[in-house]
């Protein structure tokens, strides 16, 4: 592929009200929008993101983990430092556990099953990740099919592993990109919202 396969991101975030699902005085639990960066970018124009507007509001939030920009979720900051060593620890030893939910192109054969295929960077077309039983670090996720409609398959995702753009690549690698990827996916799985 060549490197203009990836197309111009433009980042245009969502203007929504921060969204507190809990708060104490180690933690806040937040639900991120999907179009709203975790963290600011390194180019101008992306300062605006979900650590920012929460800063603004509780100026003693510290970054523990990220979510993907096109992801909507839950994401979890410390107030403290002893709580951002201790959860940073929870996710490091993948004692945390991560799901996702994922509508992708096409009807999955199966009902479950474990994805086990190395990634490493595509270099000439970043931020792509790819495939590489040669380069790749291993990497593993587990998939559970919830519901299946026509041209598509609603599935449970739980990465085993934490690399970049995982599950993303693993889904493309299975023949089932997830709706609405605008790296990964084409046609008209990239243009179904997801």
């Amino acid at each position: 592929m060549t490197p203009d396969f990836v197309p111009d991101f433009v980042y245009a975030p969502p203007d929504v009200p921060l969204r507190f699902l809990f708060e104490d005085r180690h933690i806040l639990v937040m639900d991120k929008p999907a179009g709203l960066l975790s963290v600011p970018g390194k180019l101008e124009g992306r300062e605006d993101c979900l650590q920012s507007r929460l800063q603004a509001a509780r100026w003693d939030a510290l970054l523990v983990h990220r979510l993907d920009c096109d992801t909507s979720g839950v994401m979890i900051f410390a107030r403290t430092k002893a709580a951002q060593g201790f959860l940073g620890q929870e996710f490091e030893q993948r004692r945390a556990q991560k799901t996702y939910i994922a509508r992708v192109a096409g009807e999955i054969a199966g009902d479950s099953g474990r994805i086990d295929l190395p990634l490493c960077a595509d270099w000439p077309n970043r931020p792509r990740q790819m495939v590489s039983r040669e380069h790749g670090r291993p990497a593993q996720t587990d998939w559970q099919v919830i519901d299946r409609a026509p041209n598509e398959t609603r599935v449970r995702l739980s990465p085993r592993t934490g690399r970049s753009h995982q599950l993303r690549v693993h889904m493309l690698a299975l023949g089932h990109p997830i709706l609405g990827d605008p790296i990964y996916a084409t046609g008209a799985a990239r243009t179904t919202p997801g």
